[in-house]
C-alpha cells in the first residue's frame, strides 16, 4: 500500500446552504479562509454550498416534472420525416431501375 496517499489534515469545518439556510458541521480537509462561530460557541472554518440534502430535489422530494412529452413527440416526428425521406429515395432508385430496363429493353428492339 502506498504511503502519503491520503489526507491527514482533517479538521471540523462547517458547511452551509445558505439557499436552504441550512448548515451542519462535519470533518474535512477542504481549503477555506472564512470562519463561523458555530452553535457551541467555538469558531470553525466555513465552506459555502450551492447544493446540500436540504436542498437537492431527489432529498426533498420536489423534483421538477420533466416534460418529455415534447421530446418525444420531436424524436417521433424527426424519425417519421427520415422514413419519409428513406421512402422517397426508395422510390427513386426503382424509378431509375425501370427507366433503365426500358432503355435496354429499346436498344435490344433497334438491335435486332
Amino acid at each position: 500500500m502506498k504511503k502519503d496517499l491520503h489526507r491527514t489534515d482533517y479538521r471540523p469545518v462547517v458547511f452551509v446552504d445558505e439557499a436552504a439556510k441550512f448548515s451542519f458541521l462535519t470533518k474535512s480537509t477542504v481549503a477555506t479562509t472564512d470562519t463561523i462561530k458555530w452553535e457551541d460557541g467555538k469558531e470553525y472554518p466555513l465552506f459555502k454550498v450551492q447544493i446540500s440534502s436540504a436542498s437537492h430535489p431527489f432529498y426533498t422530494g420536489e423534483e421538477k416534472i420533466v416534460d418529455t412529452e415534447g421530446r418525444v413527440d420531436r424524436f417521433k416526428a424527426k424519425f417519421a420525416k427520415a422514413q419519409e425521406l428513406k421512402q422517397q429515395l426508395s422510390n427513386k432508385a426503382q424509378k431509375a431501375q425501370k427507366e433503365a430496363a426500358k432503355k435496354s429493353k429499346k436498344a435490344e428492339t433497334i438491335v435486332k
